[in-house]
């Protein structure tokens, strides 16, 4: 297999299998078709191996857009239409692309935006013949190396950064997580990531490769838990692969004590440190489900390692993100690029597979800090993925040990963030902790959701950690400010203090 449209076409032909958006369901053949038609109508408006923005909100609409792009052999890149314009502007002057596909609810919107780019709304183009010829003509010169979606996370200098990944990625990635965690045609996978952010690629394409029906849970439902758990019970997902603060939102309200989803048979959680405690309410309403910690930057598409839970295990160490994926390997290295060999020896996570992606587009200079020859070989071209973030393993499994850049100096000290949120966390009383440093007045801040109130908390805090390592202010929340990805958006938390 060397394009993921090949997942499309063997599932099309299941007619009971497809997508379900709102009280409707698209199958996987209508998908098929109307990309098909639309790619027809887009031929010859550009050039193969070019990125096409995709101006629309997640759904059914934006899932044809996708494959119409790629059946044009070209790579897509979701644009949330709610993005400020300022930042829709750097993440167009970095494709220079030619087109864009919207529908009518943005056409306006579009038009106004897009005022170099050919506008063209998928409702005009879904009435368009299928030229299977001319589609073919593109097929043939396809390769599995070929780009196959672009995905734009922050920049360290304020100019988004486009991910762009291959179809040999995705296929190998895809095909080693499906087997992995057994997902088969019997499932229903319950999609809660915006499609312009990784954790989709793997509800999308596993859904679609082993013809499993795709749930497309509403964005706004994730504000209001028991309307959410309405409607995961009404629609009764197996899969969840789902953010770790979405999980939270519901255990944080005690939401499964109102409803238990029970068709639920496997959750996998990522993008950040899932809080024990919260896990345990999971555990405890789905003895019988499947719960796996993932790990992995965009840049190596989806996840590079994984963690099943063991039911039984205390976990007192916190939770490890566990071992590599088939055909991939994790190494760890050293401030001087030597390799970790040993336990309890904490270095950069760095990452080395088919998996990882193509670079960034249009960005050579990122491209060539972050995708580097890997340093223990000299003898062949052999890339890795710096990840930035810190790991140490023990007893072969991999832990987590924070960010590189949430490592501070405070009162003469290095700190991990996370440390001090992890040790918070544990105390009774306590649900959740999030810590920030401020550079400017050199003073760490804890904000925390929970039962204590500031005073108990501190004294709580001074029997477990040194004195270097106490918050200097308390922040109690009621809940934690989310970005599009559904990870705790720390700049909003910290605008609060004022801080920068």
């Amino acid at each position: 297999m060397k394009n993921v449209l090949e997942y499309l076409e063997n599932s099309a032909y299941d007619s009971n299998k497809g997508v379900i958006e709102g009280s409707s369901k698209i199958s996987y053949m209508d998908i098929m078709i109307n990309s098909k038609k639309m790619a027809s109508f887009l031929y010859g408006k550009t050039k193969m191996r070019k990125p096409i923005p995709v101006f629309m909100d997640k759904g059914v609409q934006c899932l044809c857009s996708f494959f119409s792009v790629l059946y044009l052999g070209c790579f897509y890149v979701l644009i949330n239409p709610d993005l400020p314009i300022d930042r829709i502007n750097n993440i167009l002057s970095t494709l220079n692309s030619s087109l864009v596909i919207t529908n009518d609810k943005y056409k306006d919107k579009a038009l106004s935006i897009f005022k170099n780019l050919e506008v063209y709304a998928i409702e005009e183009m879904i009435n368009f013949d299928i030229h299977e010829n001319k589609l073919s003509e593109l097929r043939i010169k396809m390769i599995d190396t070929d780009p196959m979606y672009a995905n734009f996370t922050s920049g360290s200098t304020g100019v988004p950064k486009g991910v762009l990944v291959s179809h040999r990625s995705v296929i190998d990635f895809i095909d080693v997580f499906t087997k992995q965690f057994n997902i088969t045609s019997n499932d229903r996978i319950a999609n809660q990531a915006p499609f312009d952010f990784d954790v989709s690629v793997k509800d999308i394409y596993s859904a679609i490769k082993m013809n499993a029906d795709l749930i497309i849970v509403p964005k706004e439902l994730f504000s209001i838990p028991s309307k959410l758990l309405d409607y995961l019970c009404e629609h009764k997902p197996t899969v969840l692969i789902w953010a770790v603060s979405a999980l939270c939102l519901i255990t944080t309200f005690h939401g499964l004590d109102y409803k238990t989803p029970t068709s639920i048979n496997k959750i996998l959680f990522s993008g950040e440190v899932m809080p024990y405690k919260h896990l345990a309410q999971w555990i405890s309403h789905l003895p019988d489900a499947i719960f796996v910690n993932l790990y992995g930057p965009t840049e190596i598409t989806c996840n590079c390692t994984y963690h099943i839970i063991d039911k039984t295990r205390e976990y007192t160490n916190g939770l490890p993100i566990g071992k590599s994926f088939d055909n991939e390997e994790i190494i760890l290295l050293d401030d001087n690029d030597n390799l970790i060999e040993h336990d309890n020896v904490t270095g950069e996570i760095c990452v080395r597979g088919t998996a990882l992606a193509l670079g960034y587009y249009n960005n050579k200079e990122e491209t060539t800090k972050r995708f580097v020859q890997n340093p223990t070989n000299d003898s062949y071209i052999d890339l890795i993925y710096r990840t930035g973030d810190l790991g140490y393993f023990f007893n072969d499994e991999l832990f987590f040990a924070g960010r590189k850049d949430f490592q501070i100096k405070y009162l003469g000290h290095r700190i991990e963030l996370e440390e001090v949120e992890n040790l918070i966390c544990n105390i009774d009383g306590i649900s959740r902790c999030i810590c920030s440093f401020d550079y400017e007045r050199k003073k760490l801040y804890a904000f925390y959701m929970g039962t204590l109130d500031k005073k108990a908390l501190h004294e709580k805090i001074k029997e477990k950690l040194p004195i270097y390592m106490i918050p200097s202010k308390l922040v109690q929340v009621e809940n934690y400010p989310l970005n599009k990805n559904g990870k705790v958006d720390r700049k909003e938390l910290y605008k609060l203090l004022g801080g920068k």
